[in-house]
């Protein structure tokens, strides 16, 4: 039998950070897992320990090599990462300046508010195709610099999770790579996705530091290796090459075999992302929705190595989840949500508006919040949780409907993430989208795209066409209820977030 290859991605989510093994065929072969600590300083402040992040990786990359036959070959490593939260180090000690400010944070939101007052936003818009909006990392590292204690200087790094664990993985203060790729770079607001490249007039207008900022390299392609000592002693993955890098929901894409223009994924995870494959053009702006950079293939790309997407951001999903278990005690297990939900006929007029860190797509309000209406003395636990398991298909829905008021109406959409494996929701998904709903035989889309990009880079996989053979249907949802009625209930979701907006401004 000749040698087996596999290609590894760590994944460092927003919950916790999780190491894949990829075998030749693209099936999950392992997985190790390590929860992240989420620290809450003040309300609307959201924060991770960096060092705590480094443990994870390291310790869910030792835990799998650990796994691995001695036959099998480790072909590339793959990164994927929570996008916007930034963290601030420095380089000559690799010690972490500050935590790390996480992109559900809003302690930037009078920033943004000033910025846009002051007339920055058909510049943002224009270079960036984001908005002003706290979720974004520009204003996180001006308020390092200015309110956390963060000193200018020549060896500061600001930059995203997946530099910080790159540089950690290549070497650190010995020699380590500051890299990122332009996914991840494309969701500072201070990347400019026409020219790609960093842009000097927005670093100069949000206070930021050109210098600190890492280089920026091709999503597909080599950017350094495991260095020793990086990971425990004797590891098979030292010398291995970090061969991918891209943003959470970039690699969903990419995992999701969305290579053609027009083709669609959502990812079901702390928030809910909608992207769609918006071609190698870069589109004008759309109301309500980002343009983003999908992915750069570079040398591994063939003709079209580069695209961009349209996105819809919703900052709530699997938090909501979180809430009704942690929050509320209505469950015991995220897991259990489903059955809870499914074990009524519908929410009895219960609505839960999820706006814990404000709106997203395509409202984007800061000062909205969490909203439940409709309650009733017959309310019982299990309309509460279906009325949250009903909010995560609406507010995908209100993304979907901008995504086709853009001129690029949705007729499949592919789906992952946790809440992805409930049935009840995927069947309310269709019915409210009016589009078939297709579940993947993995739900690990995001680091199975990290791993494919690896991957591609190093010759696992020749070309995004064999990548699309080897992405296969679990399950399909098409709509089944009548659309008056499930555009009366939307209609009420609409109503009830009409009332959750603008709540914190008074």
């Amino acid at each position: 039998m000749p040698p087996a290859t596999c290609t590894v991605a760590v994944d460092a989510g927003t919950t916790g950070v999780r190491a894949l093994v990829v075998d030749d065929r693209g099936s999950v072969v392992d997985l190790a897992y390590r929860e992240l600590t989420q620290h809450f300083p003040r309300p609307g402040w959201v924060e991770h320990d960096p060092e705590e992040i480094r443990a994870g990786v390291v310790a869910t990359l030792d835990e799998v090599a650990g796994r691995l036959d001695r036959a099998t070959t480790v072909a590339a490593v793959g990164i994927t990462n929570q996008r916007e939260t930034v963290v601030a180090w420095d380089c000559s000690t690799g010690r972490p300046l500050h935590r790390a400010v996480v992109w559900q944070d809003r302690r930037t939101a009078d920033a943004c508010r000033a910025h846009k007052e002051a007339g920055l936003l058909p510049l943002v818009r224009e270079r960036t195709g984001l908005v002003l909006d706290s979720y974004f990392s520009a204003t996180k590292m001006h308020w390092l610099l200015e309110h956390g204690g963060v000193l200018d200087g020549p060896d500061l790094v600001l930059a995203t999770v997946d530099s910080w664990v790159l540089w950690h993985l290549t070497g650190g203060p010995g020699g380590g790579v500051l890299a990122t790729d332009p996914t991840n770079a494309s969701r500072t607001a201070l990347y400019d996705i026409r020219r790609r490249q960093w842009s000097d007039e927005l670093c100069s207008a949000f206070g930021v530091p050109r210098r600190a900022l890492v280089d920026v390299q091709p999503s597909c392609g080599r950017f350094g290796a495991i260095a020793p000592g990086a990971l425990a002693p004797g590891s098979p993955l030292a010398g291995v090459p970090i061969s991918g890098i891209a943003g959470d929901q970039h690699a969903a894409l990419f995992g999701q075999a969305c290579f053609e223009p027009g083709m669609t994924k959502v990812t079901y995870g702390t928030g809910s992302f909608v992207l769609a494959n918006a071609g190698p053009d870069c589109p004008p702006p759309a109301p309500g929705l980002l343009t983003t950079v999908a992915w750069d293939l570079g040398s591994h790309g063939g003709d079209t190595p580069f695209a961009y997407a349209r996105e819809g951001s919703v900052f709530v999903s699997g938090a909501a989840i979180q809430w009704l278990r942690d929050g509320l005690g209505i469950i015991d297990a995220a897991a259990d949500i489903g059955p809870l939900a499914a074990s009524v006929a519908g929410s009895d007029g219960v609505i839960v508006v999820p706006a814990f860190a404000g709106l997203g797509s395509p409202r984007f309000d800061p000062a909205a919040r969490g909203l439940v209406t409709g309650l009733s003395r017959g309310t019982g636990r299990a309309h509460v949780a279906r009325a949250v398991v009903e909010a995560l298909a609406f507010q995908v829905r209100d993304v979907l409907d901008a995504v086709a008021e853009s001129g690029s109406p949705v007729t499949r959409l592919r789906v992952d993430g946790g809440a992805a494996a409930m049935d009840l929701l995927l069947h309310l998904q269709a019915d409210q989208s009016r589009v078939e709903v297709s579940r993947p035989r993995s739900l690990e889309s995001t680091a199975w795209g990290a791993a494919a990009l690896a991957g591609l880079a190093e010759g696992v996989w020749a070309s995004t066409g064999q990548l699309a053979d080897l992405w296969h249907e679990a399950a399909a949802f098409s709509p089944t209820a009548d659309a008056e009625v499930a555009d009366a209930a939307h209609a009420a979701w609409s109503r009830a977030v009409e009332r959750a907006g603008g709540w914190a401004a008074g």
